[in-house]
């Protein structure tokens, strides 16, 4: 992140003695790309090296879907079994070698300690709110929250209520777009959002109790888990420029112009190949010939995945809540039949959606088959049969076709 933060106890300077009750902390730099990189300094009562048990190795597998044809898909998310607990109930639904996808319904308390260590975590909040644990502090977290947690992070889920969550993982860093940004780091004045809009950890607590504390690290393409013989939130103070935080996308300032907006302008995070973008409430196209809602386009050299959350979605019909689109890479996409002309004169929308859009193709995972109604790919076809396009009245050229695939 661009800006600076600390919490809890901190010598004068870096690397100088900084003493507990008489006790020699050990400090910790925990930063990006070497020493060149972003970094935060904690300091801890004990060496976060210290392990008294080492787990087998748990390699990722990951069970991947060849399509038979490539289509466009609408998977519907909403009535996916709860279970598992924030890490282990992610449910994996695309991926490439830049970002996975998940979905998750957690329904159990973390009785373990996770870090990721071989990537960055932005955790969409669809239901429920609860406390991040960290080593860095407590991050309360509510519906519509980004939770962007960096790499190295030890954490737990403290959920109340039911949790409903949509999961980017990346090995890459997760950022704010380099255009909202100055040379400074300082957000600027045409950023959908600012720096009050970013919240760190709220309280550090210092944990000195003894024990037995498993920490599940992913790293390696699987997951190794660690015994110590203290509690990992052992930090007495910290400060820099690495730490969890949370992002309402509810505090999202929508860019409009009198004519419609390209994707970019609802970008909120950058990623390597890929972005996430927020479709939140606004005022929509003041032209009086503009027409508000998404022009057709081809994705040459990217995928669309959108989230949908809340509220009526104007270009989509039968789309719902939990419901995700995919238009895959090479396929033209856009309004169904007939929106375009119904929204001419809308003045407002109100959905509210989350979009990722990766430059390299996504692989779709077989629990992502078991949710793709299969007939999505078809809609703009039977929707324009519904409002009745005299194009595709009778018998419909390639029909032999359509009913092989």
């Amino acid at each position: 992140m661009p800006f600076y933060q600390r919490l809890g106890d901190l010598p004068r300077k870096r690397h100088i003695v900084h003493r507990d009750n008489g006790t020699l902390l050990t400090e910790e730099v925990m930063g990006f790309e070497g020493f060149s990189g972003l970094e935060s300094i904690l300091y801890h009562l004990q060496s976060p090296c210290r392990v008294i048990a080492c787990g087998e190795f748990e390699p990722i597998v990951r069970e991947e879907l060849v399509p038979d044809a490539h289509a466009h898909r609408h998977l519907k998310t909403w009535d996916v079994a709860p279970g598992g607990d924030a890490s282990t109930g992610r449910q994996l639904l695309m991926w490439n070698n830049d970002v996975e996808i998940s979905i998750a319904r957690p329904t159990d308390d973390m009785d373990y300690f996770f870090r990721n260590g071989e990537g960055d975590e932005v955790i969409f909040v669809h239901e429920g709110s609860g406390t991040l644990e960290t080593i860095f502090g407590d991050l309360p977290y509510a519906p519509g929250d980004y939770v962007v947690v960096p790499r190295g992070t030890t954490y737990r889920f403290r959920p109340e209520g039911e949790q409903r969550y949509l999961v980017f993982e990346t090995p890459g860093l997760i950022t704010i777009p380099k255009r909202y940004r100055n040379e400074h780091g300082q957000l600027m004045e045409h950023a959908p959002f600012y720096h009050r809009d970013i919240h760190p950890p709220t309280q550090l607590h210092t944990h000195r109790d003894r024990g037995e504390f498993a920490v599940k690290v992913r790293v390696r393409g699987g997951y190794q888990t660690y015994v110590i013989d203290y509690h990992p939130f052992d930090v007495v103070g910290w400060d820099g420029y690495v730490y969890p935080w949370t992002f309402s996308i509810h505090d999202f300032e929508p860019i409009t112009g009198r004519i419609h907006m390209p994707p970019p302008s609802h970008q909120t995070f950058a990623g390597q190949n890929f972005v996430i973008c927020s479709f939140c409430p606004r005022k929509l196209d003041f032209d009086p010939l503009a027409v508000p809602i998404p022009y057709h386009h081809s994705n040459l050299q990217s995928e669309e995945m959108i989230y949908y959350v809340s509220g009526n979605f104007g270009s989509r019909k039968g789309v719902e809540v939990g419901s995700i689109t995919l238009h895959p890479s090479g396929l033209p996409h856009g309004p169904q039949p007939g929106l375009a002309e119904r929204s001419i004169g809308t003045h407002e929308t109100h959905e509210l959606a989350v979009m990722c859009d990766t430059f390299n193709p996504l692989k779709l995972t077989r629990f992502a088959k078991d949710l793709d109604d299969g007939k999505y790919w078809s809609s703009w076809y039977e929707n324009a049969q519904s409002v009745g396009d005299p194009a595709v009245d009778g018998d419909a050229t390639g029909a032999g076709l359509t009913s092989h695939l």
